[in-house]
């Protein structure tokens, strides 16, 4: 099912191919940290869906505030992922939880499980390379938002 939610994330995004790709890579770091980690089933398929639709807000948050703020697409995609989900058939525990994810991906401090850790430890090991971040700020964020022993690993490899 997860191609599913792929294919209806690209024709959601449509032409902006930037988009697509990030959520692309973010969802194979997520099924690395993810296997690696050793999730059961429900948080494998948190993982995978929430990472596949983290940013899908984005869009939506652009049009209604002008602005792809971190704030505005926590606003905006939850609702969004939900019609996807739904409409693909996912269990409704799991499109709660993918939903709260999202709509707090980007306030780190609402992190409450190991689901949501691997969601932004993808999410960032995908923006320290598109961002073209500085080593002293990987090293920051390695310090401050890196957990799993998996992500560590990858960042360190990767970035340091």
């Amino acid at each position: 099912m997860y191609e599913k939610v792929c294919k209806e994330m690209i024709a959601y995004f449509g032409s902006d191919v930037r988009r697509i790709n990030h959520a692309l890579k973010v969802w194979a770091f997520a099924r690395i940290i993810g296997e690696n980690e050793n999730l059961d089933e429900f948080s494998k398929d948190v993982v995978n869906y929430t990472a596949i639709l983290h940013d899908i807000g984005i869009k939506e948050a652009e049009r209604k505030y002008n602005s792809n703020a971190g704030i505005y697409q926590e606003k905006e995609g939850p609702a969004i992922a939900k019609d996807i989900l739904t409409k693909i058939g996912v269990d409704n525990s799991i499109i709660e939880r993918v939903c709260f994810i999202i709509g707090h991906h980007h306030t780190y401090n609402k992190i409450d499980g190991l689901d949501f850790q691997i969601i932004v430890e993808a999410d960032f090991l995908v923006n320290i390379y598109e961002d073209e971040m500085k080593k002293e700020a990987i090293e920051k964020i390695k310090n401050c938002y890196f957990k799993t022993r998996t992500a560590l690993e990858l960042i360190s490899k990767m970035y340091l």
